[in-house]
């Protein structure tokens, strides 16, 4: 069986600023047959564990339930499993006064840590990716672990937003 991942974003609910989402799917697929789901273990990243786990997985549940899917042991009629990255880039400020030949001014670095989370869902009866979306968002791995879920449940909102696809989209 084909598993489905969502690619890392574990701590997105840490995020800082607004969430970058994309999404795509299977046209040719019966969203509308679809009714249960269950997760598949996909291979851990480096970012991924078991409280960060159980946290996407909440989240993601809550969505899903929300619209009316079911979350099953086994069967299903969609696989569905993560992945979670965290990437850092370096950013620069700068700030100048005055005219260029007697100005003064200053240049800082700082570290952004930006966290991904890539969600797919796959059809086993077809042996098929039917969906698959994604949210990345700079991440504040300081604040505290309430704020960071409450993070996390607005990630997975606006990632799950477009699912399912409405037909003619």
């Amino acid at each position: 069986m084909r598993q489905i991942g969502i690619t890392g974003f574990l701590w997105m609910s840490a995020f800082a600023a607004a969430q970058n989402v994309t999404f795509d799917y299977d046209r040719s697929a019966s969203f509308d047959t679809y009714k249960t789901y269950r997760w598949v273990d996909s291979k851990p990243g480096p970012a991924t564990d078991q409280l960060m786990d159980q946290n996407i997985k909440r989240a993601v549940d809550a969505q899903l339930m929300a619209k009316g899917f079911e979350r099953v042991e086994s069967g299903g009629d969609l696989q569905i499993t993560y992945r979670v990255s965290v990437d850092e880039e370096k950013q620069l400020d700068g700030f100048g006064m005055g005219p260029r030949w007697n100005a003064i001014g200053r240049v800082t670095t700082s570290t952004i840590q930006t966290g991904k989370l890539i969600l797919q869902m796959f059809d086993p009866a077809r042996n098929q990716l039917v969906w698959r979306g994604a949210v990345e968002k700079a991440l504040d791995l300081n604040k505290d672990p309430d704020r960071n879920y409450r993070n996390l449940q607005k990630a997975t909102a606006k990632l799950l937003k477009n699912y399912p696809p409405s037909a003619g989209k």
